[in-house]
């Protein structure tokens, strides 16, 4: 049985009608590709908390915290096995706040606003290209909590209800 556990984190960032990627260069697991505006691994003591982790993430990469930022909302969790372990992602959409220059410089890699209608031809991590694609389709319209389950086709996402 594999035991062995990856737990990161990656937020979009909108302003209006466009949404902030960051091309991704020089990571250990993400490498060369488009990804959220932030994102990485949990620390120990973030284990149960994915909103320290982005805001941590967020400040670390952008030099923004959680006032710089509204709507913020917690809307995907995927599930992943690759390379012996499994993969937890996390996945968080906000707005930057309009008085925040939208000039953002990442020091992960380079930062590039695209309208909403071009991310989904942009090569992502696996998991993060059928997020996009539900979002885009789905979960832009709703407020819901997507959890979804990879397979060698793409991702099958369901509503997580609270009950």
């Amino acid at each position: 049985m594999i035991g062995k556990l990856r737990n990161m984190t990656a937020i979009y960032l909108f302003k209006g009608d466009r949404v902030l990627l960051l091309f991704r260069q020089g990571g250990r697991v993400v490498n060369n590709v488009w990804t959220g505006s932030a994102g990485g691994h949990f620390e120990e003591f973030e284990l149960n908390d994915a909103k320290a982790c982005i805001l941590r993430e967020m400040n670390e990469e952008l030099g923004l915290c959680e006032k710089d930022v509204q709507n913020l909302s917690h809307r995907y969790v995927t599930l992943r096995m690759t390379n012996g372990e499994i993969r937890q992602n996390y996945y968080f959409f906000a707005n930057l706040i309009d008085s925040i220059n939208d000039e953002l410089i990442s020091n992960e890699g380079k930062s590039k606003w695209f309208s909403i209608k071009e991310i989904t031809e942009l090569e992502m991590p696996y998991t993060a290209k059928y997020v996009i694609e539900h979002y885009c389709s789905v979960g832009q319209f709703t407020d819901k909590l997507y959890v979804g389950v990879t397979n060698e086709k793409g991702v099958d996402f369901i509503e997580l209800p609270e009950f």
